[in-house]
């Protein structure tokens, strides 16, 4: 009985002991080697404190709409507008070479400056003015605008066949009309003219005469 009682009591003094010199190491360590028990703590205490990041924000970048130019392949229609009697004419022309590559702004300005200082051709044909109707890069129109001139009225004469006055066109020799005037019953200066050959600008003004000294 006093043996076991011994040895109950040695196996405490050991288990006691023990449990001292491993506190006491632990704290050794801890005193000795502090960041080691630390980093886990901070690691905790850090994801603990910091807030959720926030999603970053998705920067979506449009694409750039490409500029539409005139090249090569691009159908180029041109429409002649006759403005005396308001016919239009259109014509499938190639690109011309100082067009290719212009943009819609870019093709306003050549055709502006076009219509500054137009070919003399074209001012023959009585050119008024040209625009841009449509632009696209497989599609431009362009209109040009033309009024010829009023081919002016053709003049005529009064001379003398047989003592009666005549009418003859312009060119003098292609009789226009025969009159019952009289060259004497006209005053002298204006036998002199007719004499001569009177200019008469007008159909109009031919009549006006001839009613003035038919009898």
């Amino acid at each position: 009985m006093k043996l076991i009682r011994r040895i109950s009591l040695f196996i405490m003094i050991s288990g006691m002991m023990l449990g001292v010199g491993g506190y006491t190491a632990l704290k050794a360590e801890q005193f000795f080697y502090p960041n080691r028990y630390r980093t886990g703590e901070t690691a905790r205490s850090a994801a603990e404190e910091k807030p959720a990041e926030e999603p970053a924000e998705q920067v979506i970048e449009a694409a750039a709409e490409s500029i539409p130019v005139v090249n090569a392949d691009t159908t180029y229609l041109v429409e002649e507008v006759d403005l005396t009697d308001g016919t239009i004419r259109e014509t499938e022309e190639s690109v011309p070479v100082r067009y290719i590559g212009l943009d819609r702004e870019g093709l306003v300005d050549e055709l502006a400056a076009y219509d500054e200082n137009p070919p003399l051709t074209e001012l023959e044909r009585g050119f008024e003015t040209i625009e841009l109707t449509a632009f696209s890069k497989d599609r431009v129109v362009v209109c040009k605008y033309y009024k010829a001139a009023e081919e002016a009225e053709p003049g005529y004469y009064l001379m003398v066949a047989d003592h009666f006055i005549v009418v003859y066109r312009e060119d003098k020799r292609t009789l226009y009309m025969n009159t019952d005037i009289l060259l004497e019953d006209l005053d002298d200066e204006l036998q002199a003219q007719i004499m001569q050959g009177k200019y008469m600008a007008s159909e109009e003004e031919v009549y006006h005469f001839l009613e003035s000294y038919s009898s």
